[in-house]
């Protein structure tokens, strides 16, 4: 059975063994590219998000870091899902057809199947769909729902099986609600990721969260690199303030345009600038290959876009396509044409 097969289990996976001659962790490239290449959700330009094999696959198609966006379970265990509302990312609405409910989050009332209502067991029997209804579902039904614990572990396999280090980049979704009821994300968060070497300011980890409360919570507790999520339209007045407890600043990708309206507009380096003089690095969301994401500025060619930022100085960027990222940089880097 190959190894993306057994991703597909429900079970952890399974580690090979270190085979002979391959570097120990300590040994492992640590010269990452740059800008970085962020894999938004594993790689759900291929295969249904927040999967172990969509985590691999964005690895194998070249990037530097994996996102794993992270809410909890009822009984306290750390899961990668983009939102603890399952019911538009898995097939709960078919095994738990009763368990519907409704919930205040935020001030908003939302109704689906919510995380914290449910055991690690009872997640672990669902399986991963994709999100969005242009892209193939072929792949739906397939992966099972990854553990923090899970990805960590994959991450450290993949290490050794490809000679470099890959980077990992949790999301906190909704942390303040969590903490409202009980299930504070903070403690095995941390735990986790020192249990596996992830403690120094150098370690290849950036922790992101909208929420300012959650990262100054996370800047006492910890000294691992903490970004600032940032909503569109929504950019922060006091770069220096963000700048005491955060070590950059997450942005959408139409922050960067010189017009208001999205899609519209030169890619302008100012904010990048700004940042930058203040100490945060600049990290880009969400970049897609799809034309309905690209300005027609670009002609359909989301490489060119991409190189766009990158000209602008962006620190990184988080794309749905990992390997056309990796492409645009390569060929930014070598002066290249497509």
């Amino acid at each position: 059975m190959s190894f993306l097969l057994l991703l597909a289990c429900a079970g952890p996976p399974v580690t090979p063994a270190t085979p002979v001659g391959s570097p120990s962790t300590a040994e492992l490239s640590t010269s990452f590219g740059h800008p970085l290449i962020i894999g938004h959700r594993g790689a759900p330009g291929y295969l249904p998000e927040h999967t172990l094999a969509g985590y691999q696959r964005a690895v194998e198609m070249g990037a530097d870091y994996i996102e794993p966006d992270l809410v909890i379970t009822r009984d306290g265990h750390l899961v990668a899902r983009h939102e603890h509302e399952l019911g538009g990312s898995t097939n709960v609405a078919e095994v738990f057809p009763d368990r519907r409910t409704t919930r205040v989050i935020e001030g908003r009332s939302v109704s689906g199947w919510f995380s914290e209502d449910f055991s690690l067991a009872e997640v672990k029997s669902l399986r991963a769909r994709q999100v969005l209804d242009t892209r193939s579902s072929e792949h739906d039904d397939l992966y099972a729902i990854p553990t923090f614990q899970e990805v960590l572990d994959l991450v450290k396999t993949l290490e050794v099986q490809s000679g470099r280090r890959i980077g990992v980049y949790p999301e906190t979704k909704h942390p303040g609600y969590f903490d409202e009821i009980g299930l504070s994300l903070e403690e095995p968060l941390l735990e986790q990721l020192t249990d596996h070497g992830y403690q120094s300011a150098d370690a290849p980890v950036f922790i992101q969260s909208f929420e300012e409360a959650n990262l100054r919570e996370l800047d006492k507790k910890t000294n691992l690199r903490l970004v600032q999520l940032l909503r569109p339209g929504d950019l922060p007045k006091d770069l220096a303030s963000v700048a005491t407890y955060a070590d950059g600043i997450g942005i959408h990708k139409s922050s960067l345009l010189t017009e208001a309206v999205s899609g519209v507009g030169a890619v302008s380096p100012e904010l990048v600038n700004e940042a930058h003089a203040a100490g945060l690095l600049v990290h880009v969301y969400t970049f897609r290959d799809e034309p309905r994401y690209l300005a027609s500025s670009y002609a359909g060619d989301p490489v060119a876009e991409l190189k766009d930022y990158f000209d602008a100085g962006v620190d990184g960027v988080f794309s749905d396509f990992s390997d056309t990222a990796v492409r645009a940089r390569s060929q930014r880097e070598s002066g290249a044409e497509p």
